[in-house]
């Protein structure tokens, strides 16, 4: 039977480390996969089924963790100047390189779709041929708010397309569902697969810049991050460092990754 893990986090560096202290407790929270396709082929993860997150702070500072000097392991996070070129390159912006297949960006704010001749009260019509338009979904989420107020479920950014089926890597960051209640903007984002050490905190940060940004173009409050992954997982490579900010005597460590490798 799958497992559901749950944590509910006062803030960003909170989760991140809740997160890794659950993803290390093999067969209680999390299993052994080898990996099929994708980062790492055939080399092992640590993966939680399925995880859910409430974020109640998400706002709160730091937003990326903060590792004890004594430790001497790397922050997964440069700095915070590495999140804020991350949440402008990556979500803010719809450039593209070249040997780039896609950016979270490009999906969110140049949309490619079919235009809207019409929308009537049961059905929207769309302008026939094959010309297509480019949406900026987060200018379209704030306008609808600010126009309709909070009384909406169909404003979700949108990352993922069906197209992305025939990539060989595609996007980890499917979707962030959006909600205003007390007059706040919460977030809702869904992950199918994310690098709990290398991804999940700058991604989370950068998008918390992002759920700021929107709040207040609305002119809300910033509210709680929810976040869920069916593939929220721990590289071999992080195991032991992971092992380390955890907490894991070295002794222990090099028991547990002994037998994690040998499995």
């Amino acid at each position: 039977m799958l497992k559901h893990t749950f944590i509910q986090a006062r803030d960003l560096p909170d989760a991140w480390f809740q997160c890794v202290s659950e993803v290390l407790k093999v067969g209680e929270a999390s299993r052994k996969r080898k990996v099929g396709q994708g980062s790492y082929e055939g080399e092992y993860r640590l993966e939680f089924d399925y995880i859910t997150g409430q974020i109640l702070h998400p706002d709160a500072k730091p937003l990326i963790p903060e590792i004890p000097a004594h430790l001497g392991i790397p922050n997964p996070v440069e700095s915070m100047d590495y999140v804020e070129s991350y949440f402008a390159r990556y979500l803010m912006s719809n450039i593209k390189e070249a040997d780039e297949e896609y950016t979270y960006g490009e999906r969110m704010v140049a949309a490619l779709t079919q235009p809207v001749a019409h929308i009537g009260s049961e059905h929207t019509f769309f302008d026939e041929g094959e010309r297509s338009v480019a949406v900026n979904q987060m200018d379209h989420i704030i306008q609808r708010y600010r126009e309709f107020g909070p009384g909406n479920n169909q404003l979700i950014l949108q990352v993922g397309q069906p197209a992305d089926i025939m990539l060989k890597d595609p996007p980890c960051l499917r979707h962030i569902d959006t909600r205003v209640v007390e007059g706040k903007l919460h977030f809702f984002i869904y992950f199918r697969s994310w690098d709990l050490w290398g991804g999940f905190p700058v991604n989370l940060a950068g998008i918390l810049l992002l759920q700021e940004y929107m709040a207040s173009a609305i002119g809300v409050g910033v509210g709680e991050m929810w976040f869920q992954s069916k593939g929220l997982h721990l590289y071999g490579y992080a195991w032991e460092i992971a092992g380390k900010r955890r907490g894991i005597t070295e002794a222990e460590m090099t028991l547990l990754t002994k037998e994690l490798r040998a499995a």
